[in-house]
């Protein structure tokens, strides 16, 4: 099993070596080189990706063509167009990645036999589940109340190294600034 995995789901739950090495088996390893996607907006979406190294970006294109940058993603955290993923549709947000990347892809055939097979894991997806949830309401939260540099003195706070790995034009477009009004916060 991958060290990152399994320290990962060790810190969320209490799980046999010979399950996780169950688990590890129902996962496959990728590497993708920066600006390539794993996700493209209208694909159908077969995988989550847990990453283990590099930075990627969730993207949404409105129907005007306006890029958002719904989220970034980088080392121990999980992502995917969750929606199309447990709904087996199409895509309609695009990932890509910022930084060569390697993660490891779970399909949802091997997520549903996870949770079917192992009550630890299912447990492990469940939290992992519900502190996604979180983190989008704080995301919403923030976007309603408070002003740009508020945002983005709360994006220091919690993810200090994002900022250094992040260009500049693209934390703009995930505050939902202008490169401009962003740099006036950074300087």
């Amino acid at each position: 099993m991958h060290l990152n995995l399994k320290k990962h789901i060790e810190k969320i739950v209490s799980i046999e070596t010979d399950e996780l090495e169950q688990v590890a088996s129902l996962f496959t390893q990728k590497k993708i080189k920066k600006n390539q996607f794993l996700i493209r907006e209208n694909e159908i979406v077969n995988e989550a990706y847990y990453i283990i190294s590099g930075l990627v970006k969730l993207t949404y294109t409105d129907d005007l063509g306006k890029l958002h940058i719904v989220s970034f993603a980088m080392e121990d955290w999980w992502e995917s167009d969750f929606n199309a993923y447990f709904n087996r549709s199409r895509a309609t947000m695009s990932l890509q990645c910022i930084e060569d990347t390697e993660v490891l892809c779970l399909s949802i055939e091997n997520y549903e036999l996870i949770c079917e097979k192992n009550p630890a894991m299912q447990l492990f997806l469940i939290k992992l589940s519900n502190s996604g949830f979180i983190a989008s309401q704080q995301r919403i939260l923030s976007l309603l109340t408070n002003n740009a540099q508020e945002r983005y003195q709360q994006l220091i706070n919690r993810y200090p190294t994002l900022i250094q790995r992040v260009p500049k034009n693209q934390l703009a477009l995930y505050l939902g600034v202008s490169r401009e009004t962003l740099s006036r916060f950074s300087s």
